[in-house]
């Protein structure tokens, strides 16, 4: 029986991984752990650890790794401390992480320093900011990827990575998007209060390169979220250097009826939120993959998504009022059809099983090579 480690540390990456943790769960020829850290653990943040508890995967762990000091390197110190102590108890076959995050970063170096074979979920993708030098070193210190699109693949081998270590799956999170395991919108509105009849999705990031300007940035949305007749669903931030103005700007509007503000939202509920949303604004990922899909039109604002896949729906602006403004007043007649397939079409898990499934995938050498792109040999 082969011992699989997935790590997560946000509500976005547990989101892409969950139906990848459920299929192994259930499968007599594995044993599944889930490291459980990062946002999960802070309060904050909604404390999302309880929504995995939820999910009753067999074998968790929790490990704060959050410093007084919350940078980034101090960050990735501790969670290298505390995986590398969890793996010497466990001895795991397989590391599985995800994203570009930095506990997926000591995720991987705990795993290619221990001679772990490490597999990478979405590596390949670009976004122009410190996430895609995260997402980056994680691929080249991982074994196997399994990669959303060809795209991908392709700036993997462009990298020097083994064609033959490279599996496309899709986006997981697709998988959930189309199950039949999703709320109806009535549960999920009465489980979280919102009486709006029509609403739009509120998702806002700190980008860590900007952090000087990010209070301004937020300023600057706030007041032309404010100037609109829309109602809003408003999801926190993540925890990146930068996050504190944005969630002190949220917490001046909780007397607004305008608004409705939550740390965190469960993943199913969330979805069920977002496909019924008049639209979604902001600066997050899931304007790029799950909005297209559900044919909801997306405001896009500034750099964070900066040359990642742009469906030619987004409504791209940057960070002044006036733009952001100007958006809102074209979005309710913005149409996008939801025909958008770049990241699968659902089936990421079985695809994933049938992977790791193969004898052949647990003969991928534990020993890294460059294959260099003149190279025809492989």
């Amino acid at each position: 029986m082969k011992k699989i480690l997935f790590l997560t540390g946000t509500r976005a990456d547990f989101g892409k991984i969950k139906s990848l943790i459920s299929i192994l769960d259930t499968n007599d020829s594995f044993e599944v752990f889930v490291f459980v850290t990062g946002m999960h653990l802070q309060k904050e943040y909604g404390y999302t650890v309880l929504e995995i508890e939820k999910c009753k995967f067999k074998n968790l762990y929790t490990f704060e790794n959050q410093t007084h000091e919350t940078t980034m390197d101090l960050t990735l110190a501790k969670t290298i401390e505390g995986f590398s102590s969890y793996c010497k108890t466990i001895s795991p076959d397989l590391i599985v992480v995800h994203g570009d995050r930095v506990e997926t970063l000591a995720g991987a170096i705990v795993g290619s320093l221990n001679n772990i074979l490490v597999a990478h979920i979405e590596g390949g993708e670009i976004s122009g900011t410190v996430d895609e030098l995260i997402r980056h070193s994680v691929s080249k210190l991982s074994h196997i990827h399994f990669v959303s699109n060809k795209e991908a693949g392709k700036r993997l081998i462009q990298m020097g990575e083994i064609k033959s270590s490279i599996f496309t799956i899709g986006s997981p999170d697709i998988d959930i998007m189309f199950s039949d395991k999703l709320p109806n919108l009535e549960t999920a509105k009465n489980y979280y209060q919102i009486s709006y009849t029509n609403f739009a999705i509120v998702m806002f990031h700190p980008v860590t390169t900007e952090a000087n300007e990010m209070k301004q940035y937020v300023e600057n949305f706030i007041e032309a979220l404010q100037k609109s007749t829309h109602n809003y669903v408003v999801i926190y931030p993540n925890n990146d250097l930068g996050s504190g103005y944005i969630i002190d700007c949220y917490k001046k509007l909780q007397n607004n009826p305008q608004f409705r503000i939550f740390p965190s939202l469960r993943f199913e509920y969330f979805l069920t939120l977002l496909k019924n949303a008049q639209f979604i604004i902001g600066n997050s990922s899931a304007g790029i993959r799950e909005a297209p899909y559900y044919g909801i039109p997306i405001i896009n604002i500034g750099t964070r998504q900066k040359n990642r896949v742009i469906n030619a729906d987004i409504i791209n602006v940057d960070y002044s009022q006036k733009s952001i403004f100007e958006a809102l007043q074209i979005v309710a007649s913005h149409k996008v059809n939801p025909t958008e397939t770049y990241f699968g079409t659902g089936n990421s898990a079985t695809l994933f099983l049938e992977a790791i499934a193969n004898k052949d995938f647990w003969n991928i050498n534990h020993q890294k090579q460059f294959l260099g792109i003149f190279d025809t040999t492989n």
